[in-house]
């Protein structure tokens, strides 16, 4: 059924007013013989049809669900209990976009608490907004109001190489045409695949606002923060680290390190690959740059009778008063892929969290181990890596992917030549708490069958 507001004497007003007089006027440099083309359809197909069309249709298709996958690089194959599909699924969740009517909100608002309260917990950090559209955005966010802390007195921002890829290009796309200069991230050098901190630091001046690095960084790699947030502050600018947040259950959180701003993807706190998105960027802070913050947050209070309540809090500067002083006009708040995260982490709890993580870190180390002793590749085991390592392949990365998922049913890792050319024959690979040691065999003997 189609919809038109418009009455017949309103579409004749409208266009005596543009000049023209009928529709079709206003397609006049669209050559006619394009206008209306024949369009070869097949016949019709009844419901029961196009179902059993779309089924053969998928299953050509190789998923993580039928198949062992070692692919990482920022979207990461997890278990996600029963509990957190159960939950979002609820349809005053499920169909809820926002708090805007915050007061009648009650439950939105007290699953956003949550999530901000563990995030803070696991971070080690003093506030968490809730939430960005991903760890991209929020790392973009996180140079905004870097900028915006030193009141446009800095235009200077260092990124580190090892941040992901996809992250710096966003960063660049917020930042273009505020004059600010961005430097650190131009390539690897000598130091490939490690992050030489230390040169990072030196680039910091009086004229930088932040430094951004990575822990565990795109190539896996543990940085020691201990140290750095005290060099970055000693020149007066702030220390910005994205981190994995299953690393957090076993890694000391960048909180302990004095860092400034903590950020992320969420994506792995119970949120599927999802074809790529949605997902959600988690990001906390000093609670000194909590007014400067991008995002919604939420607070806990009493009502007039004493009562505990939740209240969103510090959101009137981006899109209900006072815009002029917002630092970001970002509004969608991912809010039930956030409540995916909270649901996960509540489920888990800590011993829960602390176990994944340490699954994900010994049979990592244990499938790094067995493919370090095979011809025709290397691994550096003296690099502290968390669950993603580096492998130097002798023969090309695209063709032994193409090898493990055709002849294997194996999915392969990341080809790191794509991103950094200096790497190219370099591959990323990423263990979980999904892959089994049976698998784990599988991808090593695929991979020296190969080599030979």
């Amino acid at each position: 059924m189609t919809f038109v507001p418009h009455t017949e004497a309103e579409r004749r007003e409208m266009l005596a007013r543009i000049g023209v007089s009928e529709i079709e006027d206003l397609f006049q440099c669209i050559p006619a013989s394009h206008r209306f083309p024949t369009v070869e359809l097949p016949r019709p197909l009844s419901e029961l049809e196009i179902v059993r069309e779309m089924q053969h249709l998928a299953d050509d298709n190789l998923d993580v669900g039928h198949i062992p996958c070692f692919l990482g690089a920022g979207a990461y194959h997890h278990f996600v209990p029963a509990i957190v599909d159960h939950v979002i699924s609820r349809s005053e969740f499920y169909t809820a976009y926002t708090p805007y009517q915050a007061e009648i909100s009650q439950g939105t608002l007290q699953a956003i608490f949550e999530y901000q309260t563990m995030i803070c917990e696991l971070t080690g950090m003093a506030v968490s907004n809730a939430s960005h559209y991903d760890g991209a955005t929020a790392l973009a966010e996180a140079a905004i109001m870097a900028l915006s802390a030193t009141r446009g007195k800095r235009n200077r921002v260092v990124m580190a190489p090892t941040v992901h890829p996809e992250y710096r290009q966003v960063v660049r796309t917020y930042i273009q045409g505020m004059g600010v200069e961005l430097v650190g991230d131009e390539g690897l050098g000598s130091n490939a695949p490690r992050t030489d901190v230390e040169a990072l630091i030196e680039m910091v001046d009086e004229d930088t606002a932040c430094l951004m690095i990575q822990t565990p960084t795109f190539l896996g790699e543990i940085l020691d923060l201990e140290g750095v947030a005290e060099a970055v502050h000693a020149k007066g600018a702030i220390l910005v680290v994205v981190c994995n947040p299953i690393s957090l259950g076993l890694l000391k959180p960048p909180g302990a390190f004095d860092a400034d701003i903590v950020l992320g993807e969420g994506q792995a706190l119970g949120n599927g690959l999802n074809f790529g998105g949605p997902y959600l960027g988690f990001f906390a802070c000093q609670e000194k740059y909590v007014r400067r913050m991008a995002g919604r947050l939420v607070g806990e209070t009493v009502d007039t009778e004493g009562r505990r309540g939740y209240v969103l809090t510090l959101s009137t500067r981006e899109q209900h008063i006072r815009r002029e002083r917002a630092t970001s006009n970002i509004c969608t708040n991912q809010g039930l892929n956030a409540l995916a995260a909270a649901v996960y982490m509540a489920g888990l709890g800590r011993c829960g969290l602390a176990q994944v993580s340490q699954l994900c870190y010994h049979k990592a180390h244990h499938a790094a181990e067995a493919i370090s002793v095979l011809d025709g590749y290397h691994v550096d085991l003296t690099v502290p890596f968390f669950h993603e390592f580096v492998v130097r392949c002798e023969k090309p990365v695209a063709d032994i992917n193409r090898r493990l998922l055709y002849d294997y049913d194996l999915l392969g890792g990341y080809d790191l030549g794509q991103t950094y050319p200096e790497l190219a024959g370099h591959m990323l690979l990423c263990v979980t708490e999904m892959n089994t040691a049976d698998e784990i065999a599988q991808l090593v003997e695929a991979l020296e069958e190969i080599a030979r």
